[in-house]
């Protein structure tokens, strides 16, 4: 699956209720070295119940200008969460493109969209 694949698709609980649509992705270097860096991993999906366009980087809690635009982004992505890649169920494997229906576990758990701050 590519990264292009799950930008902007349709999420859905495990009981089919629809949640949004995939904005985002949460990446972690965390995995075995590749060159100077480790190598990245899907960590979770930010998950917009309003629309599919990208938070463009607003949704760290400390980019606040120009601060109209940043306004209208959190009004318009309020209610984004992020949701763990392990609570994301296996892709259906008979769906055909143009894009996959994420499916989430039943117990998924949602997670604040921001960055954390260190």
């Amino acid at each position: 699956m590519l990264l292009s694949d799950l930008l902007d698709a349709p999420v859905h609980d495990a009981d089919g209720r629809a949640l949004g649509f995939v904005v985002d992705v949460r990446l972690v270097l965390d995995g075995p070295l590749d060159g100077v860096l480790a190598a990245p991993r899907l960590h979770g999906l930010l998950v917009s119940p309003r629309t599919g366009s990208s938070f463009l980087g607003y949704e760290r809690t400390d980019e606040n200008s120009p601060a109209l635009l940043a306004r209208w982004l959190r009004h318009r992505h309020r209610g984004t969460f992020l949701v763990l890649w392990d609570d994301v169920l296996p892709p259906d494997e008979t769906h055909t493109p143009p894009a996959p229906t994420i499916t989430l576990r039943h117990d998924y758990r949602r997670w604040s969209p921001a960055l954390p701050q260190h």
